[in-house]
């Protein structure tokens, strides 16, 4: 009876083994919930030609789904077939600071609702500012956003949620101002950055990916970063913490996710994936160039789901601090 139970087992598990086997059987599309051009877009066109590299027979393809930061991408993601032929490139605002600000939350479970493949970077953030901004320097700038008033000085986003809205507000906080900035949300990192070049705000906090070529090329001014460390490939531009507002500290990351109960077999090849494609010289100095961290850390799919269980818990006290509330 057991050796028949046993065969049993195996014959309902051949299909199952079989399409792991042959995976990837068709191209992959690696969806975006933000508008070409920024941190989010260019982070998994970066991630994908490397990747396809360490998959058999395999091609990835990066689709923009935009809208309410990257929201409207997760609530599709979860909806697909799980068979890791449609996963995203996501970070913080659609899985851990929109769930928290949300009035009621999301309409998808921020944890169950979604396969954890792997974490990617880390995407440090930039206060950046019109090239007339009247400040000499990081200490004056902040010193000039002090002073305010902030109806004069509206700021930039990437969107209502995402995390340089959040980054925004934070600052707001940070400096003990009676009100807040005037906020004005875009569609992607990428045009938020180009709002600024042209004036039309005065400054805004961005991941660095999204504005690192317009700080480069002086179309925007780097004033200063918002995490305690400085970064690499700018080592003239100082931290907030450096420049008035002691102790700031908020920065952005990268992962890769897929619909809800995805084979373990698909699940392993794509985390497989990635870790080799982090590993790989050329990804890695490509990220630090356009402003991104590769990971470096621990990188299983436990790992990842590990680390989306703690963020959502820390960036509690982020929304807490910020006051922000979003409706449905």
């Amino acid at each position: 009876m057991q050796r028949r139970s046993l065969i049993a087992l195996a014959v309902l598990a051949a299909p199952a083994v079989a399409r792991a086997q042959a995976f990837p059987d068709r191209t992959i599309t690696l969806v975006s919930g933000f508008a070409p051009g920024g941190s989010t877009d260019i982070t998994a066109r970066l991630l994908a030609d490397r990747m396809q590299g360490f998959l058999p027979n395999g091609r990835i393809v990066v689709e923009n789904r935009p809208g309410a930061s990257g929201t409207v991408a997760a609530d599709w993601l979860r909806r697909q077939p799980a068979d890791g032929h449609v996963l995203m490139l996501n970070e913080a605002s659609s899985h851990i600071l929109i769930p928290n600000a949300m009035q009621g939350g999301t309409r998808y479970n921020p944890i169950d609702d979604f396969t954890h493949v792997g974490m990617v970077a880390n995407g440090p953030l930039i206060l950046v500012a019109k090239p007339n901004f009247p400040a000499a320097n990081a200490a004056e700038a902040v010193a000039r956003l002090r002073a305010g008033p902030q109806d004069d000085m509206p700021y930039a986003s990437s969107g209502v949620g995402s995390i340089p809205h959040f980054a925004g507000e934070a600052i707001a906080v940070s400096l003990n101002l009676g009100g807040r900035f005037a906020h004005v949300p875009y569609r992607s990192g990428g045009l938020m950055v180009e709002s600024i070049a042209r004036g039309e705000t005065a400054w805004g906090v961005a991941v660095l990916a999204s504005a690192a070529a317009q700080v480069r090329d002086n179309r925007v001014r780097g004033i200063a970063l918002t995490g305690l460390e400085r970064f690499p490939a700018f080592p003239d531009i100082p931290t907030l913490a450096e420049s008035g507002i002691p102790g700031f500290d908020l920065g952005n990351w990268f992962s890769v996710l897929g619909p809800p109960r995805m084979p373990a077999a698909v699940t392993s090849a794509l985390n497989g994936a990635i870790n080799q494609a982090l590993r790989d010289p050329q990804l890695r100095d490509r990220f630090l160039v356009a402003g991104i961290t590769p990971w470096t850390r621990p990188n299983t799919p436990d790992d990842t789901r590990a680390f989306f269980v703690a963020e959502l818990e820390k960036f509690k006290g982020v929304v807490e601090r910020t006051g922000v509330r979003m409706e449905p």
